[in-house]
């Protein structure tokens, strides 16, 4: 079957998106509260926009600034080799020192887990974080590495062949979450 016959299926609206989002932020202040202590770090390229949403609702909600940064996992794969040429390395963007922080890691699609420990290695040659948790708008399962995140957006269990594209209005002009059978 082409990806253009593909069956596509919204498992999530921007509405949806929004309320997890808002939903996170509710049991990160029950578990974390909103503290000096506490940032934000989003996974190139829809979990940096993820993150930065985040960091807003609080702002607008409790007028504190919650700092946040972006992290390039390129060059900490375990499948670098196989992306380059074509891969390209970005570069990370991290603002503050991360020693001490509660970390909220924040990506898009947790599937195989190789993404979040590339992440998780990145971020402790940044230095050592008090906690890092993770935030994921879906978990798709199909995990390689035992690995879970904290924060939910939804669950989807889908075979190898099936493709999840999150769709953020900064990056692709609309909000949406698509699965393609």
């Amino acid at each position: 079957m082409k990806r253009s016959d593909s069956k596509k299926t919204r498992l999530l609206s921007a509405q949806q998106i929004r309320q997890n989002l808002e939903r996170f932020i509710k049991e990160i202040r029950k578990q974390h509260g909103i503290s000096e202590h506490l940032a934000f770090i989003g996974i190139r390229t829809r979990g940096f926009y993820l993150a930065k949403r985040l960091a807003e609702m609080i702002r607008k909600m409790e007028g504190k600034e919650i700092p946040v940064g972006e992290l390039d996992i390129a060059l900490y794969r375990d499948d670098l080799n196989t992306l380059l040429p074509v891969g390209k390395v970005g570069g990370t963007q991290v603002p503050f020192n991360i020693t001490g922080k509660t970390i909220v890691l924040v990506d898009d699609v947790l599937n195989t887990g190789r993404t979040v420990r590339a992440a998780v290695d990145h971020l402790m040659d940044l230095g050592r974080p008090r906690v890092i948790h993770l935030a994921v708008l879906i978990d798709r399962g199909g995990r390689e590495l035992p690995i879970a995140a904290n924060f939910v957006g939804k669950t989807v269990k889908s075979s190898a062949g099936n493709e999840v594209r999150v769709r953020l209005k900064e990056v692709d002009g609309r909000d949406e979450v698509i699965i393609s059978q």
